[in-house]
């Protein structure tokens, strides 16, 4: 038999039919009785598309930004530890005097220096006034005894005066740099009075006060004195091992990570550890990995209360359509066509939530990247994933609803 009688042979025996147009022609008759219902029916998928969109693209275009920064800084910065190897009891300072000079020689440094922290005895303290006095101390500031080259590594920029340099550190002279916070704890504003500090009962020279740092940042919150002149003062490391600071060009970092040790001590490098850069293709998976699964919780759960919220308002029509149920079962619609209508309506309000959900996520990824100059970054599967986001959010928060729909007799609806 064709289709064409079949058909005929359907009608005949009063099985009714329901074209794909006017489903979908009752479902957008159903949004649009109620405007404001569904406006706000569908806000919830428009906030949980919308954040899954942002959280997306932000994730992307932040951890491009980690990229560019991590290149400029943490990717040209190497550390030597001064282990001592198996000589570490006998050796308490395993860095040779010309460090910085050693490791300066190898191709790609821009500047390297020594440091460590200075342990004063239990009495002494940093202060801005002599031993016996009590204004200006602070026992919390912490002493660095470094080499002209680490302040040169850390690319300290200072508010006033200078750093020390090389003769500083050779003739053991007495001076010291401080941080701005530092200076401010201790009364130091200004260095035209040529203010001095006291380390204990040792008398400073103050020459430089440094505003900022771009490595090392706890320079910004210590007392800063040369290498020689803490040898001279107070000796060598006891409690902690000294460090290097090592600062190269975007790209030599690995390289000269290799090379350090032998260039410090080519007779016994076991005494120095080495540590590169980490990778920054796996920092920028973790951080993107640590922002995507905290946000995508927060577009997880806006979906949920979307879906809920569709399959509220889907149930309450249900309720209040139950006479329109009825009718349309007396005239020969069957529980599958209920099903339909009320499945699509629910799929449409979905789907409308989800393109304006993409479009505003879309938007405010476009304009925080604009306010802080980066450069947007968005997967186009994502774009295009999200309105089926929507889709699917609608298509299962109305299953229920279309369900009861579909289970009401139309005697009971139209005696109701």
């Amino acid at each position: 038999m064709s289709y064409r009688r079949k058909r005929q042979a359907a009608v005949a025996v009063g099985r009714s039919r329901l074209a794909y147009r006017d489903l979908l022609a009752e479902a957008i008759a159903g949004i649009l009785q109620r405007p404001s219902r569904s406006v706000l029916t569908a806000l919830g998928t428009v906030l949980g598309v919308g954040a899954f969109i942002a959280v997306l693209g932000l994730t992307g275009t932040a951890a491009s930004q980690i990229d560019t920064r991590f290149n400029k800084l943490s990717a040209t910065e190497v550390r030597v530890d001064d282990t001592g190897g198996k000589d570490s009891g006998r050796v308490p300072l395993a860095f040779p005097r010309d460090a910085d000079e050693r490791v300066g020689r190898l191709n790609g440094v821009d500047a390297a220096g020594v440091y460590w922290k200075v342990r004063l005895g239990p009495e002494q303290s940093v202060r801005s006034a002599p031993l016996g006095l009590t204004n200006g101390a602070d026992a919390r500031t912490q002493v660095i005894a470094a080499s002209p080259g680490v302040l040169a590594a850390a690319n300290a920029r200072f508010a006033e005066g200078r750093p020390y340099d090389a003769f500083h550190d050779s003739f053991r002279q007495q001076v010291a740099v401080l941080g701005r916070s530092t200076a401010a704890r201790l009364g130091i504003t200004t260095l035209r009075t040529r203010p001095a500090i006291f380390l204990g009962d040792v008398p400073f020279s103050v020459i430089g006060i440094v505003e900022d740092v771009q490595r090392k940042p706890d320079l910004l919150m210590s007392v800063v004195v040369p290498r020689g002149t803490a040898e001279l003062v107070w000796g060598p490391p006891t409690d902690t091992r000294a460090q290097m600071l090592i600062a190269t060009d975007l790209g030599a970092a690995s390289q000269i990570a290799q090379e350090a040790a032998l260039a410090l001590r080519p007779e016994h490098p076991e005494y120095f550890n080495t540590v590169p850069p980490p990778d920054p293709k796996s920092l920028r998976a973790e951080v993107g990995s640590d922002l995507g699964q905290l946000f995508l919780l927060l577009a997880a759960v806006c979906l949920v209360i979307g879906a809920v919220g569709i399959a509220n308002t889907t149930l309450v029509a249900v309720m209040e359509r139950t006479g329109e149920i009825g009718l349309r079962r007396a005239l020969g619609a069957r529980g599958r066509h209920i099903t339909l209508q009320f499945l699509t309506e629910s799929m449409a309000l979905g789907l409308i939530g989800g393109l304006l959900g993409t479009s505003i996520g879309t938007a405010t990824v476009v304009v925080v990247s604009a306010m802080r100059a980066w450069t947007p970054v968005i997967d186009p599967l994502t774009l295009a994933a999200a309105p089926a986001l929507g889709l699917a959010t609608g298509l299962l928060a109305g299953l229920y609803p279309a369900w009861r729909a579909s289970r009401i007799s139309p005697a009971e609806a139209l005696r109701r």
